[in-house]
């Protein structure tokens, strides 16, 4: 069978939906083909047992610029989390959060103040600095990691531990913050613009929105791409669909079969447990580190974000290991949880648990913020391969990779 079209879209991660979406916005006839049973990519929720379960610890950050571009609050009614945190310390938590969210706050601001005087004016810059400065400024070339820029801003190595550490590990799945500075300036600037938040039926919705602009016949799931072909795709089946154009928007493993020259990234992985209680251990919608051992646990009750995420009567905690894709960690992490939580858990019913090897690419020092889309004439690469490994990274690539394919395909 031979279908014929004039652009085909491989993937259906949020990549792939945005060039998708671009290119139907401008009159060109697309279809996506998807491996898997529905949208999304790495951007997934699953049902069990009335939870709504995001495949790994998943946050949205809403200030993302293409986010605003693409997709409408109201189809994402989102719920927020605390601007700020709360940190596990080895003489109790510490709340790190805006002085309005009441006498915790305040108090975890003024030990920390007390006890860093130094960091808490440096932090105080650092936030005005990413907050405020120009796109330019932001963006600009530094070959440092994280680690590296925070050293060079002068903070203290007990802050960076206690605190940054654990919370940027959770961002970029990176213990060893060896993530590329500009990332973090430009996802730290994001997140203080808007904080983070969840849709309230689950990241999925990002990619399900997307969707949803789409005629119904574009996007065809469970179709296997095994070959680019020089006039369009062959699949598993052997099924040959010709198109002018072909955009590869897989991730960086699978794109860098299809596409020869396309290098396939490095990994970070991480696993996250979610758990049922009966009552809340933390009624706030707050995200919770834990400095204090190897394992950097990022945790929050999921329910107090979001109450959609659970039945009425049960709560839905999540604790993330960054760095590792090993479920042979629940004791550990349940044993953290205990102390973190200071509440018994021996009780809590384990729903599921996600180890995920490839979760987000590598972004070192010196990464470039944007690789070529164009491969060939008529063939395409996008991803959070080739921008930022981010939601947004996604999305403007795709973007991107749609904009080559208008500016080449004929007559356009």
């Amino acid at each position: 069978m031979t279908t014929a079209s004039d652009v085909i879209v491989v993937g259906a991660g949020l990549a792939g939906l945005s060039a998708a979406t671009r290119l139907h916005r401008t009159g060109v006839r697309v279809i996506v083909l998807e491996a898997d049973d529905d949208v999304g990519g790495r951007v997934r929720t699953d049902e069990v047992d009335g939870f709504r379960l995001d495949r790994g610890f998943q946050v949205l950050l809403p200030a993302y610029p293409a986010v605003r571009r693409l997709i409408t609050e109201d189809d994402l009614q989102l719920r927020k989390f605390t601007r700020g945190t709360i940190a596990t310390l080895p003489d109790g938590h510490r709340w790190l959060a805006g002085p309005w969210h009441g006498l915790p706050a305040i108090r975890g601001l003024a030990q920390f103040a007390m006890h860093h005087p130094g960091d808490a004016l440096r932090m105080t810059r650092l936030v005005l600095r990413d907050a405020l400065a120009p796109n330019s400024v932001v963006r600009k070339d530094a070959q440092r990691t994280t680690a590296e820029e925070f050293m060079r801003w002068g903070l203290s190595a007990s802050t960076i531990e206690e605190v940054l550490r654990p919370f940027l590990a959770g961002v970029f799945l990176d213990p060893a913050l060896n993530t590329s500075s500009r990332l973090f300036h430009l996802l730290w600037r994001s997140f203080l613009r808007g904080g983070g938040a969840l849709p309230a039926h689950g990241m999925q919705t990002l990619p399900r929105s997307l969707a949803a602009g789409l005629p119904t016949e574009t996007i065809r799931t469970g179709i296997t791409v095994d070959e680019v072909t020089d006039g369009g795709v062959r699949t598993s089946s052997g099924e040959h669909l010709t198109a002018n154009a072909v955009i590869v928007a897989t991730d960086g493993d699978a794109a860098s079969r299809l596409l020869p020259g396309i290098e396939a990234p490095e990994w970070h992985a991480v696993t996250t447990f979610y758990y049922r209680a009966d009552t809340a251990p933390l009624r706030s919608p707050t995200l919770l580190l834990d400095g204090t051992t190897d394992l950097l646990l990022n945790t929050a009750v999921i329910s107090e974000i979001a109450p959609e995420y659970a039945p009425e009567g049960s709560s839905l905690i999540a604790a993330s290991v960054p760095g590792r894709s090993d479920v042979h960690l629940e004791a550990r992490v349940r044993e953290r949880l205990t102390r973190i939580y200071r509440t018994d858990t021996s009780e809590w019913e384990l729903l599921h648990a996600y180890a995920v090897p490839r979760a987000l690419p590598v972004f070192p020092a010196g990464a470039p913020l944007r690789r070529p889309v164009r491969v060939s004439d008529g063939r395409y690469v996008c991803g959070d391969h080739r921008d930022t490994p981010s939601i947004q990274g996604a999305l403007v690539s795709g973007q991107r990779a749609a904009r080559a394919v208008l500016a080449d395909l004929p007559g356009r």
